[in-house]
């Protein structure tokens, strides 16, 4: 198993919006934050593509951050159709990416991977990424399309305005290709297939209000309502192993 890229912690979730959750879900990241901002507070830069609506979706992760653990938010609206200013994340103790059209992430955030990256290695500040946030932080991105080879393998509503499987480069934080929404949206047929075709690596796929916390050998705990999925290819042609990982255990390595 590969190690992080990222030398501060990764997590992962997969979509969903259950307050139940929120505890167990966003927990363990502000415990991250809060342990780079020592007697105060931790605020966390939370990334959203704008496209209309940020504003919203901003105050809507203040109120579910501040539900969930003390800190402050700041927002860092990116316009649809343009790229981050690696500088507006400033001195935050941690940063957040939203969900939304995950292309349009990959499209904002990858042109400038190294300068988060670096953000976040000085000072070992946290990551988590939600849905689209998720996806793009592999280093090969499954950013939507809904067929391969002109076969349909999932539903075409979540195929983000895309039509065959579609991979890109991402972000580059952990060492699996990811799927979000899994047990909701059925799509992980979707990164089964990926795999399948050595678009993708090694695949991770995370249900709805279900967080994957990453440790630094980039092995993962899973918490939260629902299940992480680990697809791997196998040695014969066509060969593909789905592992089911439930919340409250952490994965085993592969050798």
């Amino acid at each position: 198993m590969s190690e992080l890229a990222s030398e501060g912690p990764v997590h992962l979730v997969g979509g969903g919006w259950d307050p139940a959750a929120a505890s167990t879900v966003y927990g363990p990241f502000l415990s991250d934050a809060a342990a780079n901002a020592g007697d105060h507070p931790p605020t966390v830069a939370c990334i959203v593509l704008d496209e209309g609506d940020g504003a919203d979706r901003f105050n809507r992760w203040a109120q579910t951050l501040a539900a969930a653990g003390d800190c402050r938010c700041w927002p860092v609206l990116v316009p649809i159709g343009t790229t981050l200013d690696p500088a507006a994340l400033g001195d935050a103790h941690a940063l957040l990416v939203d969900g939304g059209l995950t292309p349009g992430y990959a499209d904002a955030l990858v042109p400038v991977a190294a300068p988060i990256r670096a953000w976040l290695a000085d000072g070992s500040r946290p990551y988590l990424g939600f849905s689209a946030g998720a996806a793009i932080a592999a280093a090969k991105a499954i950013v939507g399309g809904w067929r391969s080879g002109g076969v349909p393998v999932c539903p075409e509503d979540t195929a983000e305005d895309l039509d065959e499987i579609t991979v890109v480069p991402g972000l580059g934080l952990v060492p699996y290709s990811v799927d979000v929404h899994c047990a909701q949206w059925g799509t992980l047929p979707r990164l089964i297939e990926a795999v399948r075709t050595e678009v993708a690596g090694e695949g991770l796929g995370i249900d709805e209000n279900t967080l994957v916390s990453f440790d630094a050998d980039g092995r993962f705990r899973v918490g939260g309502a629902g299940r992480a999925w680990v697809v791997r290819r196998g040695d014969g042609v066509g060969d593909v192993s789905v592992t089911p990982v439930p919340a409250g255990t952490r994965q085993a390595g592969s050798g």
